[in-house]
């Protein structure tokens, strides 16, 4: 090679520099010497009887100082590096970005490149360090740099790096002429860049057939949909229209599209919703047919989707869907019209379910045997997102820890003597989608409860002599009559478990607590089991509102039973009293005396406790154990600071005190308050 023929590049930046450099190298580097500089960095001394290239005329003040005027500078002309260029394709038409540059005028010769390629699709906002920063700069969320992102502002959620520009065949045909190289090299590197180009319009072919594709295919999912689906820009101009809307409407989708949604819709309760109410579903009836139309709206892309459901197609699934879970006995049978009560505590006790219902959380239902959790848990299932999917319940104490694991996991053939051909499912599986009623949670094993937490914990399971985990989706219920708090004490229950169930808890009332709704549950009980005209005298149901219900609701109804079984007369009357004794003596599993008096001092300390902190609640003062102890004795009962302290965990276990601690003190819950008002 002629060692005359050198040809010395300085640049701005490394970056600039490299990338030229390596330009000039792959075109010309067999007949030329490449030697380059960045200012940023370092450059040479002085050069002298060279061809000096300039990467743009900017930097000529930079670099003016170390060029003899025996040397003849090219100051290069740049372009766009079109192998970068295909991501500028996808942007949206008619969006706006930044193009983040160093300098105003690089920034503003890029842009002109740009739109002077035919790459005009977008609009450019230009920027560069300096740039006082407008709301329309904020509002921009896009930005193409060649290769200055260090420069881009923070608010910017996409980078664009389409890289530094490059040196143009103009000024490479300069070089060329330069070294009296143009007519032997120049038709080569001519058709070096017109092969640049075909391999570019190639690709944007390419891009444009798969596009092409892509929407074809899109089309053919849209139209096989059951649903119909119109898609719509800000002004109501509609881009999609599916095969379903041209059934619903009788517009063919080829009329549809491009017009707006008010020509081919004339429907003002649909264009009401469309463009002036905030709901995000509306029924309508269109063309004789039933529609529950969804809308929901796709910021960045300026479009609003439309959801046309058949609401008597919907309701039709959902009839079938539910008879198969009638069939399969996957269903909750009780709703929260089967809770018999109009106290203000019960009242309150069904509107916080409701709400706990509306949830995805695990809920721990607690309360004394007899107060209906089962029936609670049923609610909360119906009322919930989960209503037409399973229920299926479990009762830890009816069935021998053996048998609970298959029931609960399910095995796999073979697993064990008598396993059934093909393995079972458990009532995970079964339940997926839906429910799972963990009852009497308080009889598992520890062994047990360390394989349900694991299962709460990851929702997947093993089934017994299976080798890999199956995920499932299911939402926890969970109930118990025991003191979980005091088994966790005894070691017989894990807190961890005990803090995965009871992420929601609700404490159902004994019915010694809501004693105005005996007379509606005797009433109820006595329909429900006769047809005939029986009534009771006041005697036997002043009886029966005295009587303290240690078996609550459940002792309740037997108690009704056995009276209906012995009654002679249309009457029922205080000798068909079971025993013809006191109630609270009859053998319904009855605590003994001293029992029932020690029951009787602890329901006095509470009563005392609650209206204690609401006093000192009312006062605007901290409700401390001392003040509560002060409290009390003014209200004629003396407990210690120990009996105030076990007395407030009861409570707080109850459901109705918070204690809190420091400043905060002890307070009334809403339950608390309600069994305040009760019992007044």
């Amino acid at each position: 090679m002629d060692n005359k023929r050198d040809l010395i590049l300085l640049a701005g930046t490394e970056e600039t520099r490299l990338t030229l450099h390596q330009q000039l190298k792959d075109i010309l580097g067999k007949y030329i010497s490449i030697t380059s500089y960045a200012s940023e960095t370092s450059l040479p001394n002085m050069l002298t009887n060279k061809l000096i290239v300039y990467s743009s005329h900017l930097i000529d003040e930079e670099v003016r100082h170390v060029v003899d005027d025996s040397c003849e500078v090219i100051v290069s002309r740049r372009t766009t590096n079109y192998q970068y260029i295909e991501q500028l394709f996808q942007l949206k038409e008619g969006s706006k970005v930044l193009y983040v540059n160093d300098f105003p005028e690089t920034s503003e010769e890029a842009i002109h490149t740009l739109l002077k390629t035919g790459i005009d699709h977008i609009e450019y906002i230009p920027y560069h360090p300096g740039t006082a920063v407008t709301q329309e700069h904020l509002g921009i969320k896009t930005a193409i740099t060649p290769g200055e992102v260090h420069l881009v502002p923070d608010h910017i959620d996409t980078i664009i790096n389409i890289g530094v520009r490059l040196i143009d065949i103009t000024t490479i045909m300069d070089i060329l002429e330069h070294f009296h190289l143009k007519e032997q090299l120049g038709g080569d590197i001519s058709d070096r860049y017109t092969r640049k180009i075909i391999e570019l319009s190639q690709n944007i072919s390419d891009m444009h057939k798969q596009t092409v594709q892509l929407n074809e295919h899109l089309k053919q999912v849209v139209d096989g949909v059951n649903d119909g689906i119109v898609a719509m820009d800000t002004n109501g101009n509609i881009s999609v229209f599916n095969q379903m809307m041209e059934q619903y409407t009788g517009v063919f989708a080829t009329h549809a599209m491009n017009k707006n949604i008010k020509q081919i819709l004339k429907n003002d309760q649909l264009h009401s919703f469309l463009f002036k109410e905030n709901d995000r579903s509306r029924f309508l009836t269109i063309n004789h047919y039933n529609l529950m139309v969804y809308r929901f709206h796709l910021e960045q892309e300026g479009t609003t989707i439309l959801i046309f459901k058949n609401a008597d197609e919907t309701i039709s699934i959902e009839k079938a869907a539910r008879h198969d879970l009638v069939q399969k006995g996957y269903i909750a049978k009780y709703t929260f019209d089967h809770i018999i009560g109009n106290s203000k505590m019960i009242d309150n006790t069904k509107k916080i379910a409701t709400k706990l219902a509306k949830t995805e959380l695990p809920v721990l239902i607690q309360g004394e045997s007899g107060t209906g959790k089962e029936l609670y848990a049923n609610s909360i299932h119906n009322v919930s997102s989960r209503n037409y999917q399973p229920f299926l319940a479990i009762n830890f104490s009816a069935l021998p820890e053996e048998l609970i694991e298959s029931e609960l996991f399910g095995y796999e053939e073979g697993a064990f003597t008598g396993a059934q051909k093909g393995g079972k499912k458990g009532l995970f599986e079964q339940a997926d989608g839906g429910t799972i009623f963990l009852d009497e949670i308080g009889d598992v094993s520890l062994k047990l409860q360390a394989r349900l937490l694991r299962v709460i914990q990851e929702m997947e399971i093993r089934r017994i002599g299976g080798n890999k985990n199956i995920p499932i989706n299911v939402r926890i219920l969970a109930a118990t009559n025991k003191d979980l708090m005091s088994l966790i004490r005894e070691g017989q229950f894990r807190e961890d478990l005990y803090h995965r169930l009871k992420v929601l808890c609700l404490q159902l009332p004994p019915l010694r607590e809501r004693v105005a709704d005996i007379p509606l549950l005797i009433e109820h009980f006595m329909k429900e089991q006769t047809n005939e005209p029986v009534t009771i005298t006041q005697e036997v149901m002043d009886s029966l509102m005295k009587t303290n219900w240690y078996g609550n609701v459940r002792e309740l109804k037997n108690t009704i039973s056995y009276m209906l079984a012995v009654r002679e007369k249309e009457q029922i009357t205080l000798e068909d009293l079971p025993n013809a004794a006191p109630l609270n003596e009859y053998i319904y599993q009855q605590p003994s005396p001293t029992v029932v008096e020690e029951d009787w001092v602890n329901v006095k300390r509470n009563d005392t406790l609650l209206q204690s902190i609401y006093e000192i609640n009312k006062r605007g003062e901290r409700a401390s154990r001392q003040k509560l102890i002060n409290e009390s004795m003014s209200q004629g009962l003396t407990m210690t600071e120990q009996q105030i302290r076990t007395q407030l965990h009861k409570l707080q276990h109850k459901g109705y005190i918070s204690i809190g601690r420091g400043r905060t003190g002890t307070n009334l819950t809403a339950q608390g308050v309600n069994y305040l008002e009760s019992n007044d």
